[in-house]
């Protein structure tokens, strides 16, 4: 007992040295982006380089561009559920057709998604996530007017390759900007997030009924959001020069864990038990969630919800991640084990769909809060991501194993639905196929949420 005691004491020392050590080292990385020569912040002049204010700064003008960059990273997706009877009808669609374009974005997330390390070690993840943007708005504003589904679905490509990078790209800026604040930082932007969602999926119908009837301005006016979101990663594009990999010093730092020498790239890490598990969480939450975003308003619609309702309850659904993003971060980041927090979620998933077969209409409303905190894995397994990796390089190799796998994982569950759907021509067979993927979603959530790293498994 008192060994147990003495390492427990040991591995608390350990970390807070860490945490020390990772946060002198992002203050360095803070003065180096804010441009130490210099060329500091995109425009701001007769500042000193290194000096309080400027720092400050530009900390403000990150966690901005963290916020708007997270507000767009669905609406692409939510925006096109809740008018996807009018895109089948106007481009001719079958079913199963539509089931591959609710495919498409975990899809282009595990394609492109993986090559974010990659091009954040070339160009700095500021202007991978700048160029993530200026990707959204140009895919956003083509989609609806490229004419035929071939266009429509490469015009889509365009916009989830921007969101595919930026995606791997957020848990990596907030472990390396802010290591002593993972959890509320990735409670900021997952709220963020969650709200750009359900906006999308609620303001669609009702703008596209402003703007006319017709289902291509409904889509393409969400391309004003990304073009704001260029903005404030404007700065960070210049500093092409300092690498990402400002996580290597601090990988070398944070590797001298017990004693153990400083692991040395690139991580193994198909060799972490907890990232396989963390993978196929990720991939079976997004399945649910891409389900959801591509189905669940036209399942509304088809009980005898009026397509406005529809577009609410889905809004509602998504609407529950803004508070419960920013809450279930900063428990987790808490906790040593984010079993039970798994679990939880998955009862509220499971009870949601045992709602929507027998009361899709009578208890809709209740239906959709239950499935709108089933949904909140997300903004979960982004913290688990912070947590299960102790170095700034480990997180960006988890992140992008994790999402690309999880993203890969995701592809066959909106396809199948769409399947499922046309051929037994009701909702049962795929809300039947949901609540079956929720109970392995449970298991391997509670082996992601141990408290270990990846470093260390991969090591041993």
């Amino acid at each position: 007992m008192m060994g147990l005691m003495a390492s427990d004491e040991t591995r608390t020392e350990t970390r807070a040295q860490t945490r020390a050590e990772t946060r002198a080292q992002t203050d360095a990385h803070v003065r180096a982006e804010s441009g130490g020569d210099a060329r500091a912040e995109g425009g701001v002049r007769g500042v000193p380089a290194g000096t309080a204010t400027t720092r400050a700064w530009t900390t403000r003008l990150l966690i901005l561009g963290i916020v708007l960059a997270a507000l767009n990273l669905r609406p692409a997706i939510t925006s096109l559920g809740a008018l996807l009877e009018e895109v089948r009808d106007g481009l001719g669609m079958s079913g199963s057709v539509a089931g591959l374009l609710t495919s498409v974005p975990p899809l282009c997330f595990a394609v492109f998604g993986v090559t974010a390390p990659r091009l954040a070690r070339r160009f700095g993840p500021g202007a991978v996530v700048c160029a993530g943007m200026v990707a959204i708005t140009a895919g956003l504003v083509i989609r609806p007017y490229a004419g035929g589904t071939g266009g429509f679905l490469a015009a889509t490509a365009l916009a989830l390759m921007g969101i595919a990078v930026s995606n791997v790209l957020m848990p990596v800026i907030v472990k390396r900007y802010f290591p002593d604040r993972v959890g509320s930082m990735t409670g900021l932007y997952s709220m963020a997030l969650a709200f750009g969602t359900s906006v999308a999926a609620a303001a669609t119908v009702p703008v596209t009924d402003a703007l006319g009837g017709h289902w291509q301005p409904g889509l393409a006016v969400w391309a004003v959001l990304p073009a704001l979101a260029v903005l404030p990663w404007i700065p960070f594009v210049r500093n092409r020069r300092e690498p990402a990999p400002a996580a290597a010093p601090s990988a070398a730092a944070g590797g001298q864990d017990g004693g153990r020498p400083a692991q040395q790239p690139p991580l193994r890490i198909t060799r972490s038990r907890t990232a396989w598990a963390l993978a196929v969480f990720f991939g079976l939450q997004a399945t649910a969630a891409y389900i959801t975003m591509g189905w669940m308003a036209q399942i509304f619609r088809d009980s005898g919800v009026s397509a406005g309702t529809a577009g609410l309850l889905l809004a509602v659904i998504m609407v529950m991640g803004v508070p419960l993003a920013f809450v279930i971060p900063r428990v987790a980041s808490r906790l040593p084990h984010q079993g039970p927090i798994v679990l939880v979620l998955g009862l509220c998933g499971l009870a949601g769909y045992a709602g929507l077969y027998f009361a899709p209409v009578g208890g809709a409303w209740a239906w959709a809060l239950l499935l709108g905190v089933s949904n909140c894995a997300f903004p979960l397994a982004l913290t688990m991501v912070g947590m299960r990796a102790r170095t700034g390089a480990g997180v960006a190799q988890l992140s992008a194993f994790a999402q690309s796998t999880g993203y890969l994982i995701s592809i066959p569950g909106p396809l199948l639905v769409g399947v499922l759907y046309q051929h037994s021509g009701g909702w049962g067979l795929p809300i039947a196929l949901m609540s079956a993927l929720m109970v392995p979603q449970i298991v391997v959530g509670v082996l992601a949420g141990r408290d270990r790293t990846v470093e260390d498994e991969a090591a041993r």
